[in-house]
């Protein structure tokens, strides 16, 4: 009978702690949820502010690569007196791609929509010099690129290099 009533003892005394552990938690379940919660908040905010200076510094970066290859800016930039036509398309080319070569890593900072947007822009860049020299006659001179390029600039209706930094200026204030 001793070792029934012992048995009985254990038995009660388990499941009463069982009772008591189980009770403690649901007690505190909610406040342990919090501190976790609170802390994964904390950290995002950390890595919020941590990141913004980055991504901001990386659109300021974009929209100032978008200028440079800007034919109207380029143009100017790149332009001397008596240069062959052949010249200044390589000219052009290598400057773009240089650009672009020296903003690449700014991807990893804006949205990828807005960096193949960015991308596109490059190579329709470069495959509109390279189309306008294939319009223009063989004695034509760096010149003739130049004009025909500006007049072709002005007739689009809407400047494809406006239109993308308004894109990165729609992304910068989701930021905000």
């Amino acid at each position: 009978m001793n070792i029934a009533h012992f048995l009985t003892q254990a038995a009660i005394m388990g499941l009463g702690g069982i009772i008591a552990v189980t009770v403690a938690y649901l007690l505190v379940k909610g406040d342990i949820q919090h501190y976790f919660r609170f802390k994964s908040l904390e950290r995002q905010k950390e890595e919020r502010a941590t990141l913004l200076p980055l991504r901001l510094q990386a659109y300021e970066r974009v929209i100032i690569f978008i200028e440079r290859i800007n034919p109207a800016n380029l143009l100017v930039r790149l332009h001397q007196s008596g240069i062959a036509l052949s010249a200044l398309q390589a000219l052009i080319i290598n400057e773009v791609n240089a650009e672009y070569q020296h903003n690449i890593t700014q991807q990893l900072y804006i949205s990828a929509a807005s960096w193949d947007v960015v991308r596109k822009l490059k190579d329709d860049t470069i495959a509109m010099i390279n189309n306008t020299v294939e319009g223009l006659p063989p004695e034509a001179s760096g010149i003739d690129l130049s004009r025909k390029i500006l007049l072709h600039m002005s007739s689009i209706e809407q400047n494809p290099y406006q239109l993308t930094i308004d894109l990165l200026k729609q992304d910068i204030h989701i930021l905000f």
